[in-house]
């Protein structure tokens, strides 16, 4: 045995509270240097980069590719830690000054992705209610 109580659900809801705390902080450094002359916009691909962490599968030609979902699964990729890529966001329009940051933009991806966070920590707290109710009420006998 593994002596891991806590299941793949947990593990990915970690993982994606983790690139949405990171994603926070690189929204947060692009609004903070939206008058720096030069500064690129950074982005992560959260999305693809929460995929490859989980081991979701890619589609190619048509047909769904296998997971590996358990340990013993050959390419089973646990959730931590979590590394990825920060890029020059590729879809900035460079203003006279040089800089790419949009305002605007980066303030609607700061709601979304702190709406994204809110619901990430509603999920785990309510999946982390069903493991305690497992183990002190639904566990035992009465």
């Amino acid at each position: 045995m593994s002596g891991k109580i806590l299941d793949s659900t947990i593990g990915a809801l970690n993982t994606s509270l983790n690139l949405r705390q990171m994603n926070e902080t690189l929204i947060s450094g692009n609004i903070a240097n939206a008058d720096t002359p030069g500064y690129k916009s950074k982005t992560i691909d959260f999305e693809s980069k929460l995929k490859e962490v989980l081991g979701v599968p890619a589609i190619e030609g048509g047909e769904l590719s296998p997971v590996a979902t358990h340990p013993g699964h050959a390419g089973f990729k646990d959730t931590d830690p979590v590394d990825p890529e920060i890029i020059d966001d590729p879809n900035g329009v460079e203003a006279l000054d040089g800089n790419t940051v949009d305002r605007s933009a980066e303030m609607a991806k700061m709601v979304e992705n702190q709406l994204l966070y809110n619901a990430n920590v509603e999920m785990l707290r309510k999946k982390l209610g069903m493991l305690r109710y497992g183990i002190t009420e639904g566990g035992g006998s009465h």
